[in-house]
């Protein structure tokens, strides 16, 4: 489910009390461990933590790269850690702790899904958010997108 709000704000507003605490409570901590520099933003439907285009333009699609995104889905909840779909080390420390807290793991490449806030270990996700500096996830583009220009050629 995207959302059409324009801000965060009108995000949370739109959303059921119930559902409005758990996506306010992962959106404190994403913000807590947000490295510096990243931009809170609505983007592709829900709200994106990203590095500002004025920062790094550059992009495959012109949109700005996405650190971590949150959203509401129907039956579910969202949390999209870029970070570890970069990184295979990120990404095999992430579920290796997630198989440690005993916690039910539901992970697409990028996608973390929970339906209630104590299904997703909170400290975690915050650390698998501070792992990754804008600086870091830039880098991270530029190799993917050279490793992409060189299987074309």
């Amino acid at each position: 489910m995207q959302s059409a709000a324009a801000t965060v704000e009108e995000y949370l507003e739109s959303l059921a009390p119930e559902r409005r605490a758990v996506v306010s409570a992962v959106r404190e901590l994403v913000l807590a461990h947000l490295p510096e520099g990243y931009v809170e933003a609505m983007n592709w439907g829900m709200i994106s933590y990203e590095v500002p285009l004025e920062r790094y333009p550059n992009t495959y699609n012109g949109e700005p790269l996405s650190l971590a995104g949150l959203a509401a889905q129907k039956n579910h909840y969202s949390l999209y850690l870029m970070g570890i779909y970069g990184s295979p080390a990120l990404r095999e420390r992430f579920e290796s702790g997630y198989r440690a807290s005993g916690k039910r793991m539901d992970i697409g490449k990028s996608c973390v899904r929970f339906r209630k806030l104590e299904d997703l270990p909170l400290d975690l996700a915050g650390e698998a958010i501070a792992a990754v500096g804008l600086d870091e996830l830039c880098a991270m583009h530029d190799a993917s997108t050279s490793l992409r220009k060189s299987r074309k050629h």
